[in-house]
């Protein structure tokens, strides 16, 4: 479990492509790494597999992962977030956060309100029955506030969130273009409030 407060910035070291799966090494920053521990890339848990003493860590990407979130569109180069799975004495900052992900966005425009910065996503209308104004979302494995939910219109609803100066400069969201996919993850109560109405 996870809390979206990103620890990290971390460097995709090498993309290994396999059969329909492939594997991450990620120059992480992170020392003591533990064999076998959840780590949040872009929002996604993934099990480290192999590590050295500089902080690359390796991770294997199954199917179901590359199918699922935009993991897929990682280079050599391309910059992620990381967070480290939470612990019994954590404080818990953002919300909770599984590691698991429900759909992929779209980034459409980031505009400055003051010092900080309005961004717009187009999320799959299916995900919309999830997210209310001032709610929580994931994106890309940061915890975020809605500001704003739109009604669906073909196929498709966006969203507002606002970014402080910090969460623009120390995460991938600065590096953001219009078009680029981003991993999103809801509110997991949500999702179980709708499953105990619908099967109670």
């Amino acid at each position: 479990m996870f809390s979206g407060i990103i620890e990290h910035l971390g460097t995709v070291a090498a993309v290994q492509a396999g059969n329909a799966s492939c594997i991450l090494d990620i120059d992480t920053g992170m020392t003591d790494v533990i064999l076998g521990e959840s780590i949040a890339v872009n929002g996604v848990c993934l099990t480290a597999t192999e590590f050295n003493e500089e902080g690359r860590v390796r991770f294997f990407v199954s199917s179901e992962s590359l199918d699922r979130t935009a993991l897929g569109r990682l280079k050599e180069g391309s910059r992620v977030n990381l967070e480290r799975a939470v612990t019994p004495a954590t404080r818990l900052s953002g919300h909770i956060v599984q590691g698991h992900v429900d759909g992929i966005a779209t980034f459409c425009t980031a505009d400055l309100v003051g010092d900080a910065r309005k961004l717009v996503f187009a999320v799959p209308e299916a995900l919309r029955r999830y997210m209310v104004e001032k709610g929580s979302i994931t994106l890309d494995g940061i915890s975020l506030t809605l500001n704003a939910v739109s009604e669906p219109k073909d196929g498709e609803f966006t969203i507002e969130v606002m970014i402080i100066p910090h969460t623009w400069d120390h995460t991938t969201l600065g590096a953001l273009s219009s078009g680029d996919p981003v991993n999103v993850e809801v509110d997991v109560i949500a999702k179980y409030v709708e499953s105990v109405c619908q099967y109670r």
